[in-house]
C-alpha cells in the first residue's frame, strides 16, 4: 500500500457523495450537514428546570437508601435540610458514616442505652453547627433566637407563641430519621435517646406518604 502525506481526503479517498456532491460541479444544490444543537440545549434546560422544581423548596433531597423500606403515613410535613440518620436492616449510618449494627443492638441485654459512636458524632456535628452559626443567613438565625415555646414567623418578622411548623424550625438540634419500617422499637428508642442526649431534640421522620382513605 502506498504511503501518502497525512491530510484530509474526504472526497478523494472516501466517496461520500451524499455529503457534498454539489461541491464538484454536479449542479446540485449543496447540502447543509451541520448539526443544530440549539433545540437540544433548550430541551435539556427545560428538563433540568422541571426536575429542580420537583424537589422541596427548602433545598433538601432525601434519597431512599438501598435496603430501606420507609413506613407509610397519611400525615406529611415538609422536611428541612438537616443531618440524616438512616437505620437499615443491617446498619445505622449518620450522614453516610457507619455508626452501629441494629441487629447487635436488638440482641444487646446490657444496661447501656446510648450508642457511643453515634453520640460522639452528633456532638461533633453540633459543635460544628455552633461554630458556623454566624455564617448562616439572617432568616435562619432569627428562627434560632426565638424563646422556647415560640417560633419565628417570617411574614410578620416576629416570634409567635406555639410549636413551629417544619419550615420554621431552627436547624440547631434538628435531625431527620430515615428508618426501615421493620426496625424494632428497641433500636428506634436507643437512637432517639442517643440523639436527645447529644442535644438533638427535634427529630423528623422520613415516610412514604399514603393517600387518605375516605
Amino acid at each position: 500500500m502506498a504511503i501518502h502525506t497525512p491530510g484530509p481526503r474526504l472526497f478523494s479517498s472516501i466517496p461520500f457523495k451524499f455529503l457534498g456532491g454539489g461541491g464538484h460541479g454536479s449542479g446540485r444544490k449543496e447540502s447543509n450537514v451541520s448539526l443544530n444543537v440549539v433545540p437540544f440545549v433548550d430541551m435539556m434546560t427545560i428538563l433540568t428546570t422541571f426536575l429542580l422544581m420537583t424537589f422541596s423548596a427548602s433545598g433538601e433531597i432525601i434519597m431512599s437508601q438501598k435496603g430501606v423500606t420507609l413506613p407509610d403515613a397519611t400525615n406529611k410535613d415538609q422536611l428541612r435540610k438537616a443531618p440524616v440518620i438512616v437505620i437499615s436492616p443491617d446498619a445505622i449510618t449518620f450522614n453516610g458514616e457507619g455508626m452501629g449494627d441494629p441487629r447487635a443492638l436488638d440482641t444487646d441485654t446490657s444496661m447501656e442505652w446510648k450508642i457511643v459512636e453515634l453520640y460522639e458524632r452528633l456532638r461533633a456535628e453540633k459543635t460544628a453547627f455552633e461554630m458556623n452559626f454566624d455564617q448562616m443567613s439572617d432568616g435562619e438565625k432569627k428562627k434560632c433566637r426565638c424563646p422556647p415555646g415560640s417560633y419565628y414567623k417570617e411574614s410578620d418578622d416576629r416570634c409567635e407563641p406555639g410549636d413551629p411548623p417544619p419550615t420554621q424550625m431552627c436547624l440547631r438540634g434538628l435531625l431527620i430519621l430515615q428508618a426501615d419500617r421493620g426496625t424494632s422499637a428497641k433500636v428506634i428508642n436507643r437512637v432517639l435517646k442517643t440523639s436527645y442526649a447529644a442535644d438533638y431534640r427535634n427529630i423528623m421522620f422520613a415516610i412514604n406518604q399514603r393517600s387518605r382513605q375516605r
